[in-house]
């Protein structure tokens, strides 16, 4: 694997200024994390491996049926094991939680009755892990069965019974129906109409940790929880509210996540049960699920049936989109709402739309919960986005990269659905890929069975509101400058891997002129540090990196002020670099930072400064506008070169080359990592990974283990060539954007139309597997259409759209000023 820069690094920095696109010391140089050392020592303490005097642990007993009335818990049979020390069941804990407060539909163990197999329905701690489990399965239940809502189509015709007795109607539980400007008059004025459906089944996050969590009861009546999750502050909330206690008195301690993608950003049934149990007993309780259980916490990525019809000139210039989406969200609302809404938010801000008319509906059904799987949303209608320009390039005999180039979104903009565009690099990533690919030399050109496919996507760089709407910042750091020369960063965000601490540690050593090694980072403690809504939606590099950022340019102001004063300077002429602060007009007359924090500390007393983040409005003002909106956008582009074995349909990944629109690279290795990292997440997304079902009303997951879930090995892994490319944006740290969701958005369609490419057949269903591609190929071969997919959306009972005109268009049809545009 490599990786190419499109800019270079710069030179080193005179006074360490945070505008975009200025040299730095620090920022943009390819250092280690700072925490390395000790994850590769096995330093690192991950929930599981934490141990307190005289713990229990707990094991949670889960339904075996998808849908079923609970009649009566015993836990009297399992309470009588010698070893077993506590029982719980729902009518204990019967306030209800969830990530969102349009949601709140779980228990800690489920109250009247069972939505799901795996749903969690009694608890037990004991003496060890054997005896708890054992004692599980002594416990006596009674389930009635109810009928099972199986699917997409059952939860749009199926009322009665209901999984929840809360959403729009029987089971379905949010629509979305928003127009923008006349869609229709769009499709009159196309010379081309294409109407396409495709589907994207479900898949899981897979992180190499389980989740694990452990709690403990002071004598004081305080409650802490360590825990493997992505959203400290949400946990927090939900513990103070289920177990009815001041959140004063909650401390949650967010470990050192072995992976997250999404999948630990709710707040989830085992943290409040350790919790309660360590409330009863007085003593501190472990529970670390099975890898089983991980697959039945799921949160996972949502199947997506898609209709997506769209109007076009016969330059490629889109004049209307309709999109359409059926979510099968499982059995819990999770982050459903927003999940429905972003299945259609992010489709504006690649090419250009001025007509959009998007419908979305997520349905209940008995099955894991669905949620926010790295991309949250926004992977399903990029590939139906994606594989549908490809064929519109076809029909057009137009070239699908020069489509793409011809039609961008133009930066500085806003879209028809009142997203601010900032930078936009996609352009160049798509020159970057094209070349280093020879694309033109191969598509279309390369012998039966080899083929090259394009795809784009867009991402976020952190959500433009809170989960919870309030005024308040939505990242918080706090730093404290030691007269010894120490400094410490406290901050609410949680590391999953990703390099978040070494990012803050990176920012605030650019700004104060020191190692970042230097630097003891403090993060995910809601005793300790200040509040951060969690590491989920790209967020924390631009949020937080923005809010230390401010810190630390408050802490280098007084620094410089003390300093100034001893060597009789102005303020303006104090540099902080190589660990010392010097005049920039004779460097020899200066101090080491140590001694320059004691002037400080000695002229304003103790140092401590903070800082904090909030993003800037979004021009939307109607209901579902808070979907969407972001400080910035990251882009990005790849091409795929495959086989496909012309017997059996089996496609084998030889490269991808990946152009990604970063802003400005914090640490362009870790950048690498996060891209291709992505890479590697769509491939298995794209040719293997899937959460299947058995097909009957039992509703039993075919697949709970990592036997049968197939995700890429080494084998399947193909070589990745990176295209870091870099355009410096206003709104983050130093011009960054987010790296860690965006890049694998492409690589699913891109796929798909490399397929199309090699073979001839179309494949509009993810994954696209050696069956579906053999099937098709038989099917071209006997003269019908060489397509493998869904060729009918559900009838849906929308309701009247929210009919908003796009902003360039007032009430009386006339253009807005372009200044109005940018505010």
């Amino acid at each position: 694997m490599s990786a190419k820069r499109s800019q270079n690094d710069g030179g080193a920095s005179s006074r360490g200024s945070h505008r975009a696109g200025e040299p730095t010391r620090v920022v943009g140089k390819p250092l280690r994390k700072v925490d390395a050392t000790d994850k590769v020592t096995g330093k690192t303490l991950f929930a599981d491996d934490l141990v307190r005097p005289r713990m229990l642990y707990c094991k949670l007993l889960r339904s075996h049926l998808p849908h079923a009335t609970i009649k009566n818990i015993d836990l009297g049979p399992a309470l009588a094991m010698e070893g077993v020390v506590a029982g719980l069941t729902g009518a204990e804990m019967p306030i209800q939680f969830g990530i969102l407060p349009v949601s709140q539909d779980e228990h800690a163990l489920a109250l009247d009755k069972a939505r799901f197999i795996g749903d969690p329905i009694a608890a037990i701690c004991a003496e060890d892990e054997e005896t708890a489990e054992a004692a599980i399965h002594a416990i006596k239940v009674e389930l009635e069965p109810l009928p099972t809502i199986t699917g997409i189509e059952d939860g749009i015709k199926i009322d009665e019974p209901r999984i929840h007795d809360y959403g729009t109607r029987g089971n379905v539980h949010k629509v979305v129906n928003l127009q923008f400007g006349d869609v229709e008059a769009g499709f009159a004025e196309a010379d081309h109409v294409r109407d396409d459906v495709i589907f994207f089944e479900g898949n899981t996050h897979l992180p190499m940790e389980q989740h694990a969590s452990l709690a403990e009861w002071s004598a004081d009546r305080k409650l802490t929880l360590w825990s493997s999750t992505q959203t400290p502050h949400y946990v927090h909330r939900a513990l103070a509210k289920v177990l009815e206690m001041p959140a004063a008195r909650v401390r949650v301690i967010a470990c050192p996540n072995g992976g997250g993608f999404g999948g630990k950003s709710d707040p989830f049934n085992h943290e409040i049960v350790v919790a309660k149990f360590a409330m009863m007993t007085g003593r501190p309780v472990k529970v670390t699920l099975t890898r089983e259980e991980v697959f039945y916490c799921h949160r996972g990525r949502h199947p997506v049936l898609m209709r997506i019809k769209t109007g076009v000139k016969k330059d490629g210039a889109i004049t209307g989109m309709h999109f359409q989406s059926a979510l099968d969200g499982g059995a819990y609302g999770s982050y459903g709402v927003a999940s429905t809404f972003y299945t259609g938010a992010l489709q504006t801000v690649t090419y250009k739309i001025p007509r959009y008319h998007f419908q979305g509906i997520r349905l209940f059904t008995n099955k894991a919960p669905c949620g926010p799987k790295r991309g949250h949303g926004t992977p399903q209608p990029r590939h139906a986005l994606e594989v549908q320009l490809d064929k519109i390039a076809e029909d057009l005999k137009m070239d699908p990269a020069e489509i793409r180039l011809k039609h961008l979104t133009p930066p500085d903009s806003v879209t028809a659905n009142y997203l601010k565009i900032g930078s936009m690099g996609l352009g160049e990533c798509i020159r970057k890929v094209v070349a280093g690919s020879d694309w033109k030399n191969k598509h279309r050109k390369l012998p039966y069975g080899r083929g090259v496919g394009i795809a784009c996507s867009s991402y976020l760089s952190g959500a433009g509101l809170p989960i919870y709407w309030n005024h308040m910042p939505h990242s918080g750091v706090q730093l404290k400058l030691d007269r010894s020369g120490g400094v410490a960063v406290f901050c609410g965000s949680t590391d999953i891997g990703q390099g978040s601490d070494s990012v803050l540690a990176y920012v605030v050593a650019e700004v104060l002129g020191i190692d970042p090694f230097d630097i003891r980072v403090v993060t995910a403690d809601t005793d300790l540090t200040p509040v951060d809504l969690g590491s989920y939606s790209s967020r924390v590099t631009l949020m937080t990196g923005n809010a230390a950022l401010q810190a630390a340019e408050r802490a280098r102001e007084l620094v410089a002020k003390a300093v100034a004063e001893k060597l009789e300077a102005k303020v303006n002429d104090i540099v902080f670099a190589d660990g010392r602060v010097f005049r920039a007009s004779n460097p020899d007359e200066g101090y080491s930072f140590a001694k320059a924090v004691q002037y400080a500390e000695a002229k304003f007393g103790t140092i401590g400064t903070v800082g904090s983040y909030t993003p800037p409005r979004s021009p939307g003002r109607f209901k579902g506008a808070g979907v969407g909106p972001s400080p910035a956008y990251s882009y990005s582009a790849a091409v795929v070169e495959l086989d496909v074995d012309p017997d059996t349909g089996a496609p084998q990944v030889h490269k991808i080359w990946i152009g990604h629109d970063i802003g400005k690279s914090i640490n362009p290795l870790l950048v690498e990592g996060q891209v291709e990292g992505s890479v590697y997440m769509g491939l298995g997304e794209a040719i293997m990974e899937e959460m299947v079902y058995r097909e009957n009303r039992n509703m039993v997951h075919k697949i709970p283990s990592m036997l049968e879930y197939k995700s890429p090995t080494t084998f399947e892994m193909c070589d990745v060539e990176t295209y870091l490319i870099e355009d410096p944006d206003p709104n983050g740290p130093f011009g960054a954007k987010e790296a860690g969701q965006g890049p694998l958005l492409p690589i699913m369609p891109a796929v798909a139309n490399a397929v199309y490419d090699a073979v001839g057949v179309r494949i509009d269903e993810i994954p696209v597997t050696a069956e579906k591609i053999r099937r098709a190929m038989r099917d071209k071969e006997r003269g019908r259409e060489g397509r493998f997919g869904p060729t009918k959306f559900p009838d849906v009972d929308w309701g009247d759209p929210l009919v908003v005109p796009p902003p360039w268009e007032g009430g009386d049809g006339k253009p807005l000023e372009e200044e109005a545009l940018k505010k």
